[in-house]
């Protein structure tokens, strides 16, 4: 049995604050939830909660994850970019050209963004959070795609794609070259094993697929979860079955 993707986590300098501005533009109400942060719930097939969590790193580099979202035409496109930018947003250039149709904007937090042009042929059967575009390497987008049961929708030059069954998001990874690390990312995964699963099996079939276990104290197995990383060194928790 495979690991559910439970939440994706943001380290915040202000939790609340950021995730009103992601549910602005989501559309996702907030869900509290007992010394787990600020919770939004999705109101589509997206399958995973977004988990604010306070952090007293500021943000250092770009992020090794952003979402793309999507644009039913070049008005749906120019509204989006304007209500992310009246809820905080800000343009940002990371080396995008003039001539790139999407648009890159950060969240209040600096967290990068596109919102992607229409007639995007990837992203075509996708909602509006068409992908959580990450960077690594084709070993690990094999990984998680083993780890979480998600088949490979795309696997070509190094780059690789997986979704869930059921529909949602796709997350990519755009392989070779591997951005720098610099310091913790402020973006993981929070996975669960199933309802009827055990965590202890759960890490060790992951240990067996190519994941480490962090020297950092965190991998404990305590009520927060076992922390660990994947094949490129990206952190990520098993929690406990939910």
């Amino acid at each position: 049995m495979a690991s559910h993707l439970f939440a994706l986590c943001w380290d915040a300098d202000e939790p609340p604050r950021l995730a009103r501005f992601w549910s602005g533009l989501l559309g996702w109400e907030t869900a509290g939830e007992p010394d787990e942060g600020v919770v939004l719930v999705p109101g589509d097939d997206t399958g995973f909660r977004l988990r604010f969590l306070p952090s007293t790193e500021g943000k250092s580099g770009q992020s090794r994850m952003h979402f793309d979202l999507t644009s039913t035409s070049l008005e749906d496109q120019r509204q989006t970019v304007a209500r992310a930018l009246e809820l905080g947003a800000r343009h940002i250039d990371i080396g995008q050209g003039p001539e790139e149709p999407h648009v890159v904007l950060a969240d209040p937090e600096g967290n990068e963004f596109c919102v992607i042009e229409p007639g995007n042929n990837f992203l075509a059967d996708c909602g509006f959070i068409g992908a959580l575009a990450c960077d690594g390497s084709q070993a690990v987008g094999y990984f998680w795609s083993e780890a979480l049961g998600w088949p490979l929708v795309w696997d070509q030059d190094e780059e690789t794609a997986i979704r869930s069954p059921h529909g949602g998001p796709k997350v990519t990874w755009g392989g070779p070259p591997l951005m720098p690390r610099e310091g913790r990312d402020r973006l993981r995964f929070d996975v669960a094993p199933p309802a009827d699963g055990d965590q202890r099996a759960e890490v060790e079939r992951l240990l067996a697929l190519g994941a480490k276990r962090t020297g950092d104290g965190r991998g404990d197995g305590a009520a927060d979860g076992v922390t660990m990383a994947d094949p490129d060194g990206n952190e990520f928790r098993v929690l406990t079955p939910r």
